[in-house]
């Protein structure tokens, strides 16, 4: 488990509730990552103290610097971090000499048994059989609650993530998201974060109109155009729609292409949705990028940036100087011929978001969207807000999914498609779930069908159910037994 969140997850919870004043989680015993990387921040604070790390405590270096995972390998230890070698740089030493100084510390601390230094200066550490004891008893007397702490106690966040075009069914790429996605919703929950999930629906531009195009000449037998959707979805999509009502095709062409757009965007939106409920996830709002056209929310985002004055108008457009704070080169708003571009809505849905209230905009996104980082945060300060503060932009790695030892590969337009619901029917929920969200999003993921589905030990998710079915017929047994739990100590 990465405790960084991407860089989002308990480590960066605590310096949050530092930076707000507020509580950090709360120590219910036995050693937890965040204990542990609790204990990994005292270890450096204290070599630096003795002059042995010297600016190694500074909180922004440690901010990133910290992080806990579990080994692949279980034989090299309970939990492992790359702590020396992240502080290398910024101490100016090497990383192995760093992961001794801060051995020789972690060892003293309470419920660690050993720590070990690996490789170029990974330290693995080692937990004593009574803090895991401890651990367990903590978890079972915390119940649902354990985990749960304040540390983002009253802020608000918006969590977008998936945001699919309504122009074909879910796919692999973004299933990655939504377990993802899903899953850290609940963590910012339990941390007491106020958190909606949205889904930024794309329904404007092209696309749909291409896409109704596709439907259309799939309901008349004529060839889907070169730039349409040439998926399988298309004519199962257009003689439902036909089924449903049979004079769409009757009548003006345009009229009538019209009308496939309007209704195979409402029935591939259903579709999403309920693609997405069976893979267990929710979203509180569907924000449509139209509405941000329609409802002069795009013009109110621009005045606010004139406001701001980093708007300018050249070669017969207008532009967001960006580069005022990093970007490589401005953005267009408003192209020469009087459109506006999709960066336009980008920074009035940004907007948007921090005038219903959220102090934070948490974007994930595909691999193919670096570039997007640094114009999106060039524009929160362009609009008067802090980069570091009010917006994070999470980017995941591509999706592999194996049958048979050979890769299904993804294509909307070429037809060839792995859907979410083909996914589950191939994997299953949890495994699909536990599989798409156990390894950090910076990390390419390869789904093998057969190893995921393997009833083996080998197999973590059927490991995991396995147990939670033992631990369950043991609960079974001691009701049977009038055996009850108690919280009272021996």
């Amino acid at each position: 488990m990465d405790t960084t969140l991407n860089p989002f997850m308990a480590s960066r919870v605590c310096l949050l509730s530092r930076k707000t004043g507020q509580a950090g989680p709360t120590k219910m015993g036995g050693v937890t990552p965040q204990e542990l990387s609790d204990a990994i921040r005292a270890a450096v604070e204290s070599a630096a103290a003795a002059g042995e790390l010297p600016g190694a405590d500074d909180p922004a270096v440690l901010a990133v610097a910290i992080v806990v995972e579990r080994p692949r390998n279980r034989d090299h230890g309970d939990y492992t971090t790359n702590v020396a070698m992240r502080l290398a740089k910024p101490v100016g030493r090497a990383p192995r000499d760093i992961a001794a100084i801060i051995a020789e510390r972690l060892r003293q601390a309470e419920g660690i048994a050993d720590v070990d230094i690996a490789g170029p200066g990974f330290l693995n550490v080692r937990l004593s059989a009574g803090t895991l004891g401890g651990l367990a008893g903590t978890i079972v007397r915390a119940g649902a609650q354990y985990g749960h702490s304040q540390a983002l106690a009253g802020q608000r966040i918006n969590l977008e993530f998936v945001s699919a075009n309504p122009t074909g069914p879910v796919h692999l790429a973004h299933a990655r998201w939504a377990a993802v996605g899903d899953s850290l919703h609940r963590i910012l929950v339990a941390a007491g974060a106020d958190v909606t999930a949205e889904h930024y629906i794309n329904d404007a531009g092209s696309q749909l109109e291409k896409f109704g195009r596709s439907l259309y000449a799939a309901a008349v037998g004529e060839p889907i155009p070169e730039d349409g959707y040439h998926g399988a979805y298309i004519p199962e999509l257009a003689a439902q729609l036909l089924s449903i009502d049979p004079d769409l095709t009757v009548g003006d062409r345009a009229d009538n292409i019209n009308s496939f757009r309007k209704r195979g965007y409402l029935a591939m939106l259903a579709e999403i949705r309920a693609s997405l409920e069976t893979f267990r996830v929710h979203f509180d709002v569907w924000f449509s990028e139209l509405s941000l056209h329609e409802s002069g929310a795009i013009d109110k985002a621009l005045d606010t940036l004139r406001q701001q004055g980093h708007v300018y108008e050249a070669d017969g457009a207008v532009w967001l100087r960006t580069t005022d704070f990093g970007d490589d080169k401005d953005r267009p708003l408003i192209k020469s011929d009087g459109d506006t571009t999709y960066f336009a809505a980008d920074c009035a849905y940004y907007l948007d978001k921090r005038g219903r209230g959220f102090d934070r905009a948490v974007l994930m996104l595909g691999p193919d969207h670096h570039g997007y980082v640094g114009r999106m945060k060039a524009m929160v300060a362009c609009a008067g807000d802090d980069p570091d503060q009010n917006i994070e932009i999470l980017i995941g790695q591509v999706v592999k999914l194996l049958r048979g030892g050979e890769e299904l590969k993804l294509s909307k337009r070429a037809g060839t498609i792995v859907t979410l619901d083909e996914l589950i029917e191939l994997v299953g929920v949890d495994a699909a779930r536990y599989t798409l969200a156990r390894w950090s999003t910076d990390t390419p993921v390869t789904i093998d069908v057969e190893e995921v589905t393997k009833n083996s030990n080998e197999n973590p998710v059927h490991y995991v159910q396995y147990a939670h079915a033992r631990l369950s017929s043991l609960q079974r047994n001691a009701a049977e037994l009038g055996i009850v739990r108690s919280d009272e100590p021996d």
